[in-house]
């Protein structure tokens, strides 16, 4: 193989399909990347037996072939070269040549026969999702995938398509989080995606108007980035009847700024750390929310003046749960929904659906 192409697109496409890259794997091969050369193409792929990430760069191919290549040395090479073009050449050995200007390096590589295949599957759907619109979806209910792998199908979101409606739900127990988007598609389909596999096309989507192809396979799934694809196993399983745990028998109703009320608990949550964890306690009434937090290191409390609508009541949050809800609202003001001290709270926009927000309270000590 022999092949010259741009030193900054390498990088850039190292350092991404990287990411895919097991750093301890069974298979010593999958601590690499594979190396392919065909066509004025460099096809550049990493994978872990779960998430594969792939793509392709212009590439002058003199001689064409296939290898796998230390993901980390040859990153770490590819990034310290001091020129724009980066030649690189392998032998029979599996010995890879690179030079660029007055530097030459020789690493050890390895057959691409070793190499697992990344996994190939047959379309049964596909949907078409602006970038930006992906982001933030994918963005402000992240969060709220769970990380205990006792119950694996919470370890991912349910990605739904209705009625026009491309809607991404996740929840761990302690709070949930739903975000809607309508999209030009007639399908109706469901299916649950890794948190993990989430969090990598996440990195790849820019603040822009391009499109992401999502192609859904039975038990696979691929992000269409660009020019990346990133593919995943979906996990199996039943995800919960989500729509039946939002409460509807609400009590007291507010409208704030949302602003003001994440630098209220923000405030509130200075008194909490991972050994200590008092909830935040939040009493609605009289035109103002009272919070206040109480630990082994001290007291605080604060007030927002606000309109509350319907019935007295105080409730307590965990303080990171409630935060990672509020943060993630992309509107100025929300409407906070409760149904009494132990039910949980659902953080909405004012106007719309667009995302929904539930976080489930602490019990009080003073209570019953």
């Amino acid at each position: 193989m022999k092949f010259s192409c741009l030193r900054t697109d390498l990088a850039n496409a190292v350092s991404n399909v990287s990411r895919a890259v097991s750093s301890k794997a069974a298979i010593p091969a999958l601590e690499g990347v594979l190396i392919k050369a065909y066509d004025n193409l460099l096809n550049i792929s990493g994978y872990n037996l779960e998430i594969g990430i792939t793509t392709d760069i212009d590439a002058t191919i003199q001689e064409e072939g296939e290898i796998v290549v230390s993901a980390k040395l040859f990153l770490d090479i590819v990034r310290k070269l001091p020129e724009e073009i980066v030649m690189i050449e392998t032998d029979e050995r599996m010995v890879t040549y690179i030079t660029c200007g007055n530097v030459d390096y020789q690493i050890v590589g390895m057959s691409s026969i070793e190499y697992p295949d990344l996994p190939t599957f047959e379309q049964t759907d596909m949907i078409t999702v602006n970038a930006k619109t992906l982001r933030e979806m994918i963005r402000e209910t992240v969060y709220a995938v769970s990380d205990n792998n006792a119950k694996p199908i919470y370890t991912g979101s349910l990605f739904e398509i209705e009625d026009g409606l491309f809607r991404i739900v996740a929840i761990d127990g302690y709070r949930m989080a739903i975000r809607s988007e309508n999209v030009d598609s007639e399908s109706k389909n469901k299916f649950v995606v890794p948190g993990k596999t989430q969090l990598e096309v996440l990195k790849l989507l820019g603040d822009d108007e391009q499109n992401v192809d999502i192609i859904i396979g039975q038990r696979h799934i691929t992000f269409k980035v660009d020019n990346y694809r990133v593919i995943s196993r979906l996990i199996e399983g039943n995800f919960i009847d989500y729509k039946t745990t939002i409460p509807t028998d609400v009590k007291t109703e507010v409208i704030i700024n949302t602003r003001i009320i994440i630098n209220s608990v923000e405030r509130m949550s200075l008194l909490n750390n991972d050994r200590i964890q008092s909830p935040v306690r939040c009493n609605f009434a009289n035109d103002e929310i009272k919070l206040s937090c109480a630990s082994a290191v001290g007291r605080a409390n604060d007030s927002i003046a606000v309109s509350v609508m319907g019935e007295k009541v105080e409730i307590g949050f965990n303080n990171k749960y409630l935060l990672d809800a509020l943060k993630n609202c992309d509107t100025d003001e929300i409407r906070l929904a409760l149904s009494g001290p132990v039910k949980p709270m659902v953080i909405k926009p004012v106007k719309g659906d667009s995302f929904l927000s539930i976080v489930v309270p602490m019990r009080l000590s003073n209570e019953g």
